[in-house]
């Protein structure tokens, strides 16, 4: 297996074998992230991406029962990588119950319906989408790419394909439109209606577009109770269907877990009662990304 650059994945994946299909993101534009700002992105060569599954599938062929599929946004891999990547996945990996990928709104639409719903018959399950913020004028500032109404319709035909999605949303990037940003968040994941929904906190990563705005006095990280109170809202108004929620990254103050709608109502007595001060949250020094 050989890897270019640092490796990202999901906290969901860290039992999946990850194969860079990818390098880089192919829109790196995202003020605050840092994540492939040292790759210029490029779809690898894919007789070296067949043969890392080759030689993993010799090696852990038996253990592995998940595939993430790197970098930033691999779905936009053309489709005469996908079928054969998928189809020698389940050839190595006799166990493989699970493909994913993080993919951007657009990466969704350039896919056809029959794409899509090829790419699912083939294994590929579940897609990690970061619209980080439902308000467009958040979405503009940070420079995502994709506005409200694109990571909407994505969700409508990542579902018609029958594919999963886990949708993340960043806390605190709105600056002084955080109710604007938190209630339309909220809407947000109830139209995207995703089986997995995650908040991360923002953290400013030195020499991202946010890190010179920060230096310029243009943004700060909201005080600890403005994120709670964003976050309270989010989970307060958001109605997806039946979504496993998650703010277990290192990122975040207060760690939460349950299924909304069904525990809602716990999860924002404990947003309560931390910002009562009643629940201890993270220390800063354990706090990362």
């Amino acid at each position: 297996m050989r890897y270019e650059g640092k490796l990202y994945r999901p906290p969901s994946e860290s039992d999946a074998y990850i194969l860079q299909a990818t390098i880089g993101c192919s829109w790196n534009h995202c003020t605050y992230c840092d994540m492939y700002r040292d790759k210029t992105f490029r779809i690898r060569d894919l007789a070296a991406t067949l043969e890392d599954l080759d030689v993993a599938g010799r090696v852990h062929g038996d253990e592995v029962e998940k595939l993430f599929v790197a970098d930033g946004d691999a779905l936009l891999l053309p489709m005469d990588h996908w079928r054969p990547i998928l189809e020698r996945a389940r050839r190595v990996f006799p166990r493989l119950r699970r493909v994913s990928c993080y993919a951007m709104a657009r990466n969704v639409l350039e896919k056809t319906d029959a794409e899509l719903a090829e790419l699912r018959a083939a294994g590929l399950s579940l897609l990690y989408i970061g619209p980080e913020s439902g308000d467009d004028a958040t979405l503009k500032r940070i420079a995502k790419g994709d506005d409200a109404a694109a990571h909407v319709l994505a969700a409508e035909r990542a579902h018609a394909a029958g594919m999963k999605l886990s949708v993340i949303a960043l806390l605190g990037i709105a600056m002084d439109r955080s109710e604007e940003h938190a209630r339309a968040t909220a809407e947000l994941v109830t139209k995207m209606d995703p089986a997995f929904f995650s908040a991360l906190t923002v953290t400013i990563v030195e020499g991202t577009p946010l890190d010179r705005l920060a230096k310029k006095g243009r943004f700060e990280v909201p005080p600890v109770p403005a994120l709670l109170r964003e976050l309270r809202t989010i989970v307060s108004e958001a109605r997806p269907t039946d979504t496993v929620f998650r703010t277990n990254h290192a990122s975040n103050y207060l760690p939460l877990g349950g299924d909304l709608p069904r525990d809602r109502a716990r999860i924002v007595a404990v947003i309560d009662a931390a910002l009562e001060g009643r629940i201890p949250l993270r220390p800063e020094a354990r706090r990362g990304l």
